[in-house]
């Protein structure tokens, strides 16, 4: 028997640096369908993170707060309050918050191939380098298991 569904049953906040990630559905929640959560980033934040792309899986942002500003295959996009762009498997993509408002966003993941592991991973990695970029071998590693590949030339911005 299937276990009865719940409000939010993974929730949980991980942070890395600036950013905030508060999971609301994992792919143990979802039988591996989906994965859910929110994406917070302080105003003004252009993110260190490397561009990358997502091998197999889509990502679909949903913007709740403020304006992220998504940088997809070279064309900047910005997400407000109430638009959504889903990025393709295989483009690459990272965001920047240029703005003077915290964003938040919705990140709909599927199938849930990234979720919550990846980024206590990430975290453990970007805290090992005490204030300094986080070893790029293990960065590549990290990404590789969870569906992503280092974008070429890495690049500026996050997630």
């Amino acid at each position: 028997m299937a276990k009865p569904s719940t409000v939010n049953p993974s929730e949980e906040i991980i942070r890395i640096g600036p950013l905030g990630i508060r999971f609301l559905l994992t792919g143990a929640d979802t039988n591996g369908s989906v994965s859910v959560f929110e994406v917070a980033v302080p105003a003004g934040q252009k993110l260190a993170a490397p561009a990358h792309k997502n091998d197999a899986y889509e990502e679909t942002l949903y913007g709740i707060e403020g304006t992220l500003t998504w940088t997809i295959d070279g064309e900047a996009i910005d997400v407000g309050p109430g638009q959504a762009v889903c990025i393709p498997r295989g483009a690459v993509h990272r965001f920047d918050n240029f703005g003077a408002v915290d964003a938040k966003q919705l990140a709909i993941v599927t199938p849930a191939i990234m979720g919550p592991a990846y980024f206590r991973e990430a975290r453990a990695a970007v805290d090992a380098a005490a204030g300094g970029p986080p070893d790029k071998a293990r960065m590549i590693e990290i990404f590789r298991r969870h569906g992503m590949t280092i974008a070429a030339g890495g690049g500026q911005g996050g997630h």
